[in-house]
């Protein structure tokens, strides 16, 4: 029953972010100042609220780059951290398909036109500069997520700034590829409008995963206790 919470609790949430961070970029577009400050926001407040709403039930990852590297750092299981990802693939989705069933039904544009699936077009069709972008933007955001909860005594701050990362990293990366750092907000709209943004998925799942492992292993460097020198002058260690 509790793995069962928790898998439920990442579901919604997945599902709340994609259709808040999606939909307002939907409502306003991306391309201007507005909106792409207002999309950066809506990611970086719906993550920064679900983290109050639903961490104290399942951590609140949301994300299956986050889920492996907690995987990585010994934080959960692989069973756990396997249910946790089908999780929120399964939210990403559902969220993706409320928006399409919401823009289908009123008579509101989708400014977007692809339900604002990730793409490369900003990198000018270039397939490495849009992984190395992916990578780096979520190697911040995750070394951010695992610093902001390795200790107790920052559990009252760490939603806030967690939820700033996310949005921080939106608002550098938006113009590159409408920013991803999450496959599980990538899936739903690429499968939805399929086309172009089906066809560039497995960036949004591969570069990802990259910078999860990478921050993961910088985090197990900075965690590894240092090995004591003795020396033997005076019979003290330093």
């Amino acid at each position: 029953m509790e793995s069962f919470k928790k898998y439920t609790a990442e579901m919604v949430g997945t599902c709340v972010l994609v259709m808040f961070g999606c939909g307002t970029a939907c409502l306003v577009g991306t391309g201007t100042g507005a909106g792409y400050i207002l999309t950066a926001l809506s990611f970086g407040l719906a993550y920064l609220a679900m983290r109050y709403c639903i961490g104290n039930i399942s951590g609140c990852h949301l994300n299956p780059a986050l889920s492996l590297s907690m995987l990585l750092m010994r934080r959960m299981g692989i069973v756990e951290c396997i249910g946790y990802m089908a999780s929120q693939y399964i939210g990403g989705i559902a969220g993706s398909a409320l928006l399409y069933l919401i823009f289908r039904y009123s008579p509101l544009e989708d400014v977007t036109g692809n339900l604002a699936a990730n793409t490369i077009a900003g990198t000018g069709g270039n397939i490495w500069v849009a992984v190395l972008i992916e990578t780096i933007l979520t190697f911040a955001f995750v070394l951010t997520v695992i610093g902001a909860t390795s200790r107790s005594e920052n559990r009252g701050v760490s939603g806030v700034v967690c939820g700033l990362a996310l949005c921080l990293v939106h608002i550098f990366g938006i113009g590159f590829t409408v920013t991803s750092v999450n496959p599980a907000r990538s899936l739903g709209p690429a499968l939805l409008v399929r086309g172009e943004a089906l066809s560039q998925l497995w960036i949004f799942f591969v570069a990802p995963i990259i910078g999860a492992i990478l921050a993961a292993t910088l985090s197990i460097f900075f965690e590894r206790e240092p090995k004591k020198k003795f020396h033997e002058q005076a019979g003290t260690s330093v």
